[in-house]
Parts: structure tokens; sequence; C-alpha cells
């Protein structure tokens, strides 16, 4: 991956801290909402700013669909283009917003792109409930942190904030959608199992074949575990059941180091979204055999499962 130098053109984002001028205030995390148009014409006035996501090229869209035919992908494509053709001038709404004054970018819009651009870590998140993907970028270096964040692809929100209220704004990331309506799971907040049977189990119900859950359970008796102790094979069987039935979300979020000429991935963290809430999903290894671990999570949680991967990123 290229090296790019923006450190005169756009700089860390100043972020104040509490006790600061302005008091705490001043140092909560701005955001800010801009329209792909308005972005990519800040990212250019910032040195061309890489942007931590890819626009399709249309003219090789094209040329595909004039091969193949339109496909309903190739129909949303083209929906996407003709709202991004509708945007109004950026430069002209970037002023008139305040974000921008005789060609030049307000200073903390230019810091966050400019470390969207040449972070130390990088922190994807992908997530998906109620039928919505978002697409989330958490990009850091010293004490600041951008971050960038769209459902469709027009519309972003921008923000930068100190490294201190990075886990409440994981914490708002991971929120449950008002949309989804949480109640009883019949999920324990805690279960152990070998990983190839969920792998086995999800595949079988993902097909309509939930009629093979007991053989499979019968291969691996005794093996789902609660706190409590080892399930029978009828309460495995519940289990394996309910962790299908109920999904309604998930959460991926991906950690790396990219300060230096290749990306090092030092972490992952998923989350399936279950009818009462958030579950992480831990592989691990016991006695040669690779285990899953399925364990009732909170929103505030999941900082503390990223904390790890990026503590050994800074090592």
């Amino acid at each position: 991956m290229p090296t790019i130098d923006l450190t005169g053109l756009a700089p860390v984002p100043a972020v104040a801290r509490p006790g600061a001028d302005g008091g705490a205030l001043a140092a909560a995390p701005r955001r800010i909402g801009l329209n792909l148009a308005e972005l990519q014409h800040a990212a250019r006035l910032a040195g061309d700013a890489p942007l931590p996501f890819e626009i399709a090229d249309a003219q090789a869209t094209d040329a595909m669909q004039a091969r193949l035919g339109q496909s309903p992908a190739a129909l949303d494509d083209e929906s996407f283009r003709r709202a991004v053709d509708a945007l109004h001038d950026p430069a002209e709404s970037l002023e008139r917003r305040g974000l921008l004054a005789d060609g030049v970018l307000d200073p903390g819009l230019a810091g966050a792109i400019g470390l969207l651009a040449a972070p130390r870590l990088a922190l994807d998140i992908d997530i998906t409930m109620a039928g919505v993907q978002a697409k989330v970028w958490h990009r850091q270096e010293g004490g600041a942190v951008a971050s960038l964040a769209t459902v469709d692809g027009i519309v972003f929100e921008l923000g930068w904030f100190a490294t201190d209220a990075w886990s409440g704004e994981l914490a708002r990331v991971a929120a449950v959608s008002e949309e989804v309506e949480l109640g009883e799971s019949t999920v324990p907040s805690y279960v152990d199992l070998p990983f190839e049977l969920a792998d086995a189990a999800a595949e079988a119900s993902g097909s309509g074949r939930g009629d093979l859950l007991p053989v499979l359970v019968a291969r691996h008796g005794g093996s789902v575990r609660t706190r409590s102790g080892p399930l029978s094979d009828e309460a495995a069987v519940g289990v394996l059941t309910a962790l299908a039935g109920e999904a309604q979300g998930r959460l991926r979020a991906l950690v790396a180091d990219v300060s230096g000429a290749e990306v090092d991935t030092v972490g992952v963290v998923s989350w399936t979204l279950l009818a009462n809430g958030w579950r992480a999903l831990r592989p691990h290894h016991e006695e040669g055999v690779l285990r899953l671990e399925v364990r009732a999570m909170a929103p505030e949680d999941l900082s503390l499962l990223v904390a790890p991967a990026l503590g050994e990123a800074i090592r």
C-alpha cells in the first residue's frame, strides 16, 4: 500500500480536553453531515486525500451491463449514480455551511479528512440490523480519532474526537436501532459449543433442513455447555434452533495497523443480534478442539472486546 504524506496539507484535528478552555463542551465529539460530493470535494482540497472506500467505475459497470444485461445490482448502481448526479455543487454548499472559505477548508474538517487518510490504527465496522447495513470507519493517530459512517453511500457522518472518548463512540455505533424490537431469548447468556457443530447447524438451518439438528447434536453429545454445565441433546437442539431463528442483525469489527507499508490485521470481533440483544462470537481452542463461545453483550462492551486488539497493534 503506498505511503501518502499529508502532513502539510491536512493536520490531525485539534481535540480539546475537559479542563481546557471551553470546558467539557469543547471536548465533546464533533460531527457533521456531508453528502458524497461534499466529502469528495473536501478530500480533493485536502491534498487529494484518499477516502476509506471506493466508488465503482461507471464506465466499467456500463460495459459489463452491455454484455450481460441489467441485474438488480446494476439497477441499484444506476439509481445510486442518478442520486449522486442530482447533488448540488459541493463548493457552494460547503461555503454556505461555513465549512469552506476562500478555497480553504474548516481546520477541523481538513484535519479529520487528513487523519482518515494517514492514521496509525484503522477500525472498520460493518453492522446490519432491521434490514439496513451501515459502514463505519474509525482512524486513530496520537490523541485523536476520526470517524466516517454511511448507510447509503450518499449521506455520510464525519466526526472527530479525543482517543479517550473512543469507547463511548463505539457504544454509539453498536446501539440497537429503534426499528428492532427486543424481547426474550431462548439462548442462554453464555453458551460454549464445538465450532464444527455451530457451523453445520447454521448451514442446515439456513438451507431449511432444521430436521438435521438432532442428528448433528447427537454426534457431539454433551459438548454444548452453559455456565450450569452440559446441556441435554434436546436442550442443545433448542439453543441451535434459536441461534439461527432469532438472528436479526450482525456486527463485524476489523482492527489493523496501517502505519507501515503493509496492512497488519491484528483482530476481528464478530457479534450477532438475537431476540434480546447482542451476542459476541469468540472462537477458541480447548484441548485441540476449535470451539465457539457465545456470550451476551451490551453496546458499551464493544470497546472492551476491541481494546485488546488495539493494544496489540500499539505494541
